[in-house]
């Protein structure tokens, strides 16, 4: 049984408890939370996954989303804090892989991991998404200040490879970057998706440093952002839009939710419906109109918009 959020098990028990509660039965949301909390002694093991343990789509930090989504959603306490199988522990673990990863490999950061043998460090596959979902349990890091430190650390690490706004999409990049007309401007790599970890470093740290590292992720996706990968908000313009509902959100300035809005338009322009990529997958979430939908709906109500599972505040 695969405890992967997005590609497993567990975001079909996530949806099916979304599903039961909007339908009103409650009896069987519930049993779906349950099957959920079942799954986390699978990712408890540092190593659980030879692939890569931690990452958004199949490893721990998915799992932990989709314990962010039924209790922001639900109201529900799917794990207890603390003990065997919490979300302590699961947070636990996932530093400890990122400590000995690092430590094997010499990593100029605390805390590193990898994908398949490669150390990503975007939202989708990379540092960024699990930092996320580290920074989203701030009881855990005030009550383990050492893995404070290292996530504080590893975060920092992030801005130091920062080049004009953008990110690289992996280490191995780090030091031979593409160039400018073939860097990645995506949330699944680039800065559209190592914002959302800067703005929670922000909320939860309250360090400056990490809001201006966002407003120049604002100020790359404006210039840059416009994609014709397709509609999407894995690589597409709809996720790039997202960047500025977040902006928007994080300091309140009209200016991010005009930078929105203009996303949006680009949509519907001659130039994007002749020139854009058909999607893989053309209705699904990350790269189809499933998404898009979701970012129109959210610049309907700005001031609750988030880019699905990465909500920050």
């Amino acid at each position: 049984m695969l405890p992967s959020f997005l590609l497993g098990n567990a975001g079909v028990y996530v949806a099916g408890a979304l599903i039961y509660n909007s339908l009103g039965d409650k009896q069987k949301s519930t049993e779906f939370v349950q099957k959920y909390a079942e799954l986390a002694p699978i990712c408890l093991p540092v190593n659980f996954l030879r692939c890569g343990s931690d990452e958004l789509f199949v490893g721990r930090a998915g799992y932990l989303c989709g314990v962010i989504e039924l209790r922001r959603r639900l109201g529900v306490q799917v794990l207890p804090q603390t003990g065997d199988a919490s979300v302590h522990a699961l947070c636990a673990a996932m530093v400890t892989s990122g400590r000995e990863y690092s430590k094997r490999h010499n990593s100029p950061s605390p805390l590193m991991y990898a994908y398949y043998g490669t150390e990503y460090l975007g939202a989708a596959h990379g540092m960024a998404g699990i930092l996320l979902m580290l920074l989203s349990f701030p009881d855990f890091l005030q009550a383990n200040p050492d893995a404070d430190r290292d996530v504080r650390g590893a975060v920092d690490y992030m801005l130091s490879v920062e080049r004009e706004g953008n990110y690289p999409p992996a280490t191995d990049e780090v030091h031979r970057p593409r160039p400018p007309e073939h860097e990645l401007v995506h949330w699944c790599h680039g800065a559209p998706g190592v914002i959302y970890l800067l703005a929670r470093a922000y909320l939860v740290w309250r360090d400056d440093k990490y809001l201006q590292a966002c407003l120049r992720c604002g100020e790359l996706v404006w210039s840059r952002g416009l994609l014709k990968k397709g509609p999407g908000i894995c690589h597409g313009v709809a996720g790039n839009g997202y960047v500025f509902l977040l902006l928007y959100r994080l300091t309140g300035e009209p200016v991010h939710l005009h930078h929105a809005e203009q996303f949006q338009e680009f949509l519907f322009t001659q130039e994007f419906q002749q020139d854009s990529r058909t999607p893989d997958c053309p209705y699904s979430l990350y790269e189809g109109v499933a998404g898009t939908v979701c970012f129109m709906s959210d610049l309907a109500n700005p001031e609750k918009a988030a880019f699905p599972f990465s909500e920050v505040f």
